[in-house]
């Protein structure tokens, strides 16, 4: 069991932040004993102990709603948690997506990570139909000829002052791109890291 100290709060218990591991958003907040940390870590489905039923409780088990379990830190005193889950449907029990009444939802640049784990996926499984599929069958010369096209159409769009055509190319360069990337063995990061380097 990932080492945590029970002691402090003086009633067994320590808090335990929820957050989505892909769009970084605090979830909820929720307490564990050492019974609630045991079976999380052994099933791999966030487990709390809830102060009002006196009893463990997993997120989901009357919903359906889990919070699959992704990682889990303690803070620098070692009495509190961050769990890094992939919610299972709406978190807090009046149906919204949190117990802060947001949206959990991707922002435009945490996207691009996300478009990027989903063409690596892509290219691990390889499934049969997919377009993405297909450019990496087809290989580095097919990949870098539809960069150039998509470039030189995201281009036209500018050129032309078609912002819609201009966006929607430009789309489809960045996709290109990270196909492109994906299959030289990159990631959009990569580039990002590149960029920082020359960044002063």
């Amino acid at each position: 069991m990932i080492k945590t100290d029970f002691s402090k709060l003086g009633n067994g218990l320590v808090p335990a932040i929820i957050q989505d591991n892909d769009t970084n958003k605090v979830l909820m907040l929720g307490f564990m004993n050492e019974e609630a940390l045991a079976k999380t870590e052994a099933t791999g489905q966030v487990t709390f102990f809830s102060r009002t039923k006196n009893r463990l409780w997993t997120k989901g088990e009357e919903s359906g709603n889990f919070l699959n379990v992704v990682s889990i830190a303690t803070d620098c005193d070692n009495d509190s948690l961050l769990i890094k889950v992939n919610p299972v449907g709406p978190v807090c029990h009046t149906g919204s997506d949190t117990c802060w009444n947001e949206n959990n939802e991707l922002d435009d640049l945490a996207f691009i990570k996300h478009l990027q784990d989903f063409i690596d996926k892509r290219k691990q499984e390889m499934p049969e139909g997919s377009y993405t599929t297909s450019l990496f069958q087809s290989g580095t010369r097919k990949i870098t000829q539809k960069v150039g096209e998509e470039a030189v159409e995201t281009i036209i769009g500018a050129m032309a002052n078609d912002d819609e055509n201009f966006l929607y190319e430009g789309a489809d360069l960045l996709y290109h791109l990270i196909v492109l990337l994906t299959h030289k063995g990159y990631r959009i990061e990569d580039l990002a890291r590149e960029l920082k380097k020359r960044h002063k």
